[in-house]
């Protein structure tokens, strides 16, 4: 047995104390070079974010361009009825004229010759006015002919325009109706499935998916996103939001998670992971995003504002290009 002497504990101490202290420094290391890939991974989310939301307004300039043709057309079609009842008339008077020019015909013939002069005089007076009432009744015709043919090519615009933004609601009901039959099993249990605006929203509180003050997924939040993952991964047409959001309980504690900014975005970004993980989901029509605590869905319930939302949208660039053509 080796008997330790008071000359050979204190190198045994000195060792056993360094050894101690490398520990943490590496870890300390490791965890802030984590934040940092994360912090650019938080950047490129809002960069994505944005782009999204750009793609949105274009969206809805479109919409309302829609919007402003369909008065014009209804505009069209009122001045071409207005167009039709004065061409009525015009014809109204243009077969009283022919009435009154063959009275003045009939007394032509029957009257002396002064009267026959005056008669003529009027007859051509006549004859002339029906030449230009009937120039201006054809130049009608014709501006009526080319404002139907303007009239039918817009609404053949109209309807193809319709029949996308049906096409594109009906693929979205039946995405809803998919992953809600996928979810069945979480539905009322903190998770909502909702459409709406053209979207489908699938809204999961955090207790489904993260321990409290955490963002790594638990078991049942990582059998929640690959069920969904795997519901929405053939779409090739759809472009998929993460939100991530926070009560307004400030962050407690040092480290990776500074704010509520930062545990909102860890989280938006540990649910696309694990989409991109579990699925064949194409990582370019993903982004993740936090929202910290700011887009409350109810003040007064701090659990509901604690969610994660995938919000998942179509394609909208042929919609986009038909509605600017």
């Amino acid at each position: 047995m080796r008997i330790i002497t008071p000359r050979t504990a204190v190198p045994l101490l000195f060792a056993a104390a360094l050894v101690v202290s490398c520990v943490p420094n590496r870890k300390y290391e490791e965890e802030k070079a984590r934040a940092k890939a994360m912090q650019a991974e938080a950047e490129a989310a809002a960069a994505k974010a944005r782009e999204a939301e750009t793609a949105l307004t274009e969206l809805r300039a479109g919409h309302e361009e829609a919007k402003k043709r369909i008065a014009r057309l209804e505009q069209d079609t009122t001045v071409m009825g207005t167009s039709l009842r004065k061409m009525t008339t015009q014809y109204d008077k243009i077969n009283a004229l022919n009435n009154e020019l063959l009275e003045k015909y009939n007394k032509l013939l029957a009257g002396s010759g002064t009267e026959n002069r005056k008669l003529l005089s009027d007859l051509e007076a006549l004859r002339l006015d029906l030449m230009n009432r009937e120039d201006s009744v054809n130049a009608l015709a014709k501006r009526m002919s080319e404002k139907q043919a303007a009239l039918v090519e817009r609404e053949a615009e109209l309807a193809a325009l319709q029949a996308e933004l049906a096409s594109k609601d009906a693929a979205m009901k039946a995405l809803k109706d998919r992953v809600s039959a996928a979810l069945t099993g979480f539905e009322g249990k903190g998770l909502t499935v909702v459409q709406k605006d053209g979207r489908v929203y699938v809204s999961m509180e955090n207790q489904l998916l993260f321990p409290s003050g955490s963002y790594a997924i638990d078991a049942k939040g990582k059998e929640l996103i690959t069920k969904l993952a795997k519901a929405i991964e053939s779409e090739k047409d759809l472009n998929v939001l993460v939100e991530g959001h926070t009560d307004t309980d400030k962050v407690q504690g040092s480290g990776a998670v500074k704010d509520n900014w930062d545990l909102s975005v860890m989280r938006a970004t540990s649910v696309v992971r694990l989409m991109q993980e579990s699925s064949k989901l194409a990582p370019v029509r993903v982004t993740a995003a936090g929202r910290g605590e700011y887009v409350p869905v109810d003040p007064a319930d701090k659990a509901k504002n604690r969610r994660i939302e995938i919000i998942l949208a179509p394609d909208l660039k042929e919609l986009l290009k038909l509605v600017n053509d």
